[in-house]
């Protein structure tokens, strides 16, 4: 999408992304109250031009250590790049360049209930099969990330704000 469309920008790199930086405040010892990030696969839905729902769902254990500092404080943010992707290579643009559009989400992460929880399933596992055959006495859950704030970075000259409803009000 165009620089100006920054909404539509957003639904589109999360959509184009297979995972993302999930940052937490840390409740482990010697960490405690500090920021720690932490890479974690994600999914909208299933990959292709349909576009997904825009939602960002991931596939969690209690066991993972960013888990545990949101089980304390369900607060994060989440940071997707097309630096991920083949588009920034093509172009020839370093991951820090504006051009390599990245997306800032704040929020929280929240477990699925019942009536999501096979959308969820259905988006992360059509993009991350082997998540199927994980160990089950990991006790995984779908949870998804409940965005409260939007950051866009796709061009020079600044962050532009997209708000959660202009957000999933845009058809990607």
């Amino acid at each position: 999408p165009p620089p100006e469309e920054a909404a539509r920008m957003a639904r589109y790199v999360l959509h184009s992304c297979d995972w993302g930086a999930l940052a937490t405040l840390s409740a482990q010892e010697g960490l405690r109250g500090r920021p720690f990030a932490n890479i974690f696969s994600l999914s909208d839905g299933p990959p292709g031009p349909c576009g997904g729902s825009g939602v960002p769902y991931l596939y969690l254990t209690d066991m993972e250590i960013s888990v545990q500092d949101l089980e304390v404080n369900s607060n994060a943010s989440l940071t997707v790049s097309l630096a991920e992707t083949p588009y920034c290579r093509k172009h020839k643009y370093d991951p820090q360049n504006p051009l390599c559009a990245h997306i800032i989400f704040a929020g929280s992460i929240v477990k699925v209930n019942d009536s999501e929880a096979g959308l969820a399933k259905k988006a992360l596992f059509s993009r991350h099969p082997e998540m199927e055959s994980w160990p089950k006495d990991h006790n995984w859950f779908f949870a998804k990330f409940n965005i409260t704030n939007i950051w866009v970075l796709d061009y020079f000259g600044g962050l532009k704000i997209v708000t959660p409803e202009e957000y999933y009000s845009v058809k990607p």
